[in-house]
């Protein structure tokens, strides 16, 4: 019976040793080799390194879960055993599913006693974020809009007026500014004549986007249909800028100006309130995406008129609006109040220089209609 004591208080101490011994957790350095940056719906591939170094052999488990929007083909976790400094390797890819900036959380350690009678654990940090871009599709705009993205010599109708162009005099008409008033051509005839000037293309594109209605699903075909027509703008070598409610990107023709404008799209999020379009570069091109135009938002794009060459209004209907290639779906409603008070608002506006699209279902993609 003694000696049975003496074993038991033997085994006892062993464990509580054995215990006390591994409480420390060893020192661990975790390194995840992952592009910082990419578009939506990629594959990527993943790396994750982890060193160890511990006095005592042990044997450990590394969980290093991903952020739910970048799913991995197979989980991310690491085991190894060993003694003094041990290196474990993970490879695999990843699917990136969503847009956005998001952000790794740190991994857990477990680890143990190499007979693996008592585990520990603790969070590991490891800061990480991974930037996905909203994906782009193939942009197929109609004939009339499609010019609106491009530079241009002089054009009649549109644009800001050119000081060092006139294309001719003629009769003044109620509503002409006073500062177009051709006095000496005045006095000659007798007629009050004013200066008709050229006036000049844009110089640049921004592109709004209206976060303030609609539903996660239209957001998503917004934004992706504001980074097809970013890639549209970098490919005629236009600067470009992209605006949300109370900012908007620098503006420019470099890879620091696109990824400005990739990066605010990625972050683009519903926020119900009134729209507030930031001021864009003078003399520009301005298109703002909306799901439902409000009263509002038409305020805005005429303060917009003001300094931009063109606004062009493109309302993207919740439910009615397809991006090329997806399948049509059947609607049991009509359009929202607010598209048909765009509608009826459409010639006005075109007299002020604000331009109106209606994108309805695959076929308006290739001809849209005010």
């Amino acid at each position: 019976m003694t000696a049975l004591l003496v074993w038991l208080a033997v085994t006892g101490i062993l464990v509580g040793v054995l215990w006390l011994a591994y409480r420390t957790p060893p020192a661990i350095a975790v390194t995840r080799d992952v592009p910082g940056r990419a578009f939506q719906g990629s594959r990527v591939p993943l790396g994750v390194q982890v060193t160890l170094r511990s006095r005592l052999p042990l044997r450990f488990t590394l969980d290093d879960p991903t952020p739910r929007a970048v799913v991995p083909d197979m989980p991310v976790t690491l085991v190894g055993a060993g003694i003094g400094e041990v290196a474990v390797e993970f490879q695999t890819m990843l699917d990136l599913n969503r847009r956005g900036v998001h952000a790794w959380p740190g991994a857990t350690l477990r680890w143990a006693d190499p007979l693996g009678l008592f585990w520990h654990a603790v969070a590991v940090p490891a800061p990480h974020s991974v930037l996905v871009y909203p994906g782009t599709h193939g942009l197929v705009l109609p004939e009339l809009l499609r010019p609106l993205l491009s530079e241009g010599g002089l054009t009649r109708r549109l644009g800001l007026d050119d000081p060092l162009g006139q294309r001719g005099v003629g009769e003044y008409v109620p509503g002409d500014p006073p500062g177009r008033v051709h006095w000496r051509l005045t006095a000659r005839t007798g007629t009050l004549t004013v200066r008709d000037p050229e006036r000049t293309a844009a110089s640049s594109v921004t592109v709004y986007v209206d976060t303030g209605s609609g539903t996660d699903m239209s957001l998503e075909s917004a934004v992706r249909l504001a980074a097809s027509m970013v890639q549209e703008a970098v490919a005629l070598e236009l600067p470009v800028a992209v605006a949300l409610p109370g900012s908007v990107s620098p503006v420019g023709t470099g890879a620091a100006a696109v990824q400005g404008a990739l990066y605010l799209l990625a972050r683009a999020a519903l926020v119900p309130g009134e729209p507030s379009i930031p001021p864009t570069r003078a003399g520009g091109n301005l298109f703002i995406l909306t799901i439902r135009p409000s009263a509002a938002l038409i305020t805005q794009a005429m303060r917009a008129r003001a300094h931009a060459s063109r606004v062009v209004i493109v309302a993207l209907p919740d439910g009615y609006y397809l991006e090329p290639g997806e399948s049509p779906r059947r609607q049991w409603a009509g359009l929202p109040d607010a598209v048909r008070d765009l509608e009826r608002q459409a010639g006005a506006l075109a007299g002020a220089g604000i331009l109106v699209y209606i994108l309805r279902g695959n076929q308006s993609v290739l001809q849209l209609g005010t």
